[in-house]
């Protein structure tokens, strides 16, 4: 029965495969028609330099964050597929105080999007972890792993410091998070997340919910890297330098600039460096803080943790995080850039 049942699954996914190929090569010829009758017709002038510009940058961005984005996803799903939750359980400390640096020091070896870090941290509290611990390592995960230190150190050749700054000033934020909420969080503020049993979500396992998870995470985070790579690029072609100036000058104008753009543009963690690293304009510090910020406040987080743990922790999360993060970037910057 589990031989039947595994090998239609493998012919379901054949049959959507070749469905995506068919209906993606239909859209891309109609295009490429319109384009061939409609073009001389439009007049497009494609070649200005702003024009130009702005396709090498936005083309820059996506093709560096494209394959850390994969591999990132890939390693996510397979994490959430494959790795118990029992495992983090065991490993923490019972002391909230004492678990939750261990649980963001757990970011460091156990990576995950930012997308995928709302339900991770919903199932390790329906399994006793505690919330600070659990929120700790919703911060951390996205921020510190791996994948995204290395897509640092490559946006940013010939500077380890800001590795090691984005390191530093990320664990901090999600520690000290995680203590101000054993400290001060109240349990009227915090909806816990309801038990999902067996019905596929989050806590399901498997080769099927490592497809499946890592068809949502790429997808999904994949959509969101095109717009910040657009953004980023739009951004750096059509604000003018005058503008800039006013902001780029001192770090004190530059932060909470680029600190309310990642909670705005919602970058992808894996790529977000990618994008950092564009806005060569800003000072290191300024670029520092989009990165601690971005994958721990945007929109679409603040979205997530609205629906899994209620309107009002998100509300008071997420804006303690974002002054913790931007003050954390400031410390951290000012010490080692």
């Amino acid at each position: 029965m589990q031989n039947q049942r595994t090998v239609v699954d493998g012919v379901r996914l054949v049959v959507r495969a070749l469905v995506y190929a068919v209906l993606g090569g239909a859209a891309l010829i109609a295009i490429a028609t319109v384009f061939s009758v409609l073009g001389p017709t439009l007049a497009l002038d494609l070649y200005t330099p702003p024009v130009a510009a702005w396709w090498t940058v936005f083309t820059a961005i996506a093709v560096q964050g494209v394959p850390f984005l994969l591999l990132g996803t890939v390693v996510s799903a397979a994490i959430g597929a494959f790795v118990p939750e029992r495992v983090f359980t065991r490993l923490l400390p019972r002391n909230p105080a004492l678990a939750v640096p261990v649980a963001g020091a757990a970011g460091v070896v156990l990576p995950g999007c930012e997308c995928a870090s709302v339900p991770v941290a919903g199932s390790l509290m329906r399994r006793g972890v505690a919330p600070a611990a659990a929120l700790a390592f919703l911060l951390s995960a996205p921020a510190i792993n791996p994948v995204v230190l290395v897509a640092t150190s490559i946006a940013f050749p010939g500077q380890p410091k800001m590795v090691l700054a984005r390191l530093v000033a990320s664990l901090a934020t999600a520690v000290v998070m995680g203590w101000l909420w054993a400290r001060f969080g109240k349990d009227e503020w915090l909806r816990m997340p309801a038990s999902r049993g067996g019905d596929g979500g989050p806590d399901a396992s498997g080769p099927r919910a490592f497809l499946a998870g890592l068809q949502h995470d790429f997808l999904h985070a994949g959509g969101f890297l095109v717009l910040g790579a657009a953004a980023a690029a739009t951004f750096n072609i059509a604000v003018p330098r005058s503008v800039l100036d006013l902001f780029t000058g001192t770090a004190l104008a530059a932060v909470p600039l680029l600190a309310v753009l990642a909670v705005v543009l919602c970058v992808c963690s894996q790529a977000d460096a990618f994008v950092a690293a564009s806005l060569s304009a800003f000072p290191l510090t300024a670029r520092l803080a989009f990165m601690v910020v971005g994958p721990m406040v945007d929109l679409k987080l603040i979205a997530l943790q609205a629906g899994t743990f209620g309107r009002a922790f998100a509300v008071r999360f997420s804006s303690a995080t974002w002054v913790a993060a931007v003050t954390s970037s400031v410390l951290v910057g000012w010490w080692l850039l």
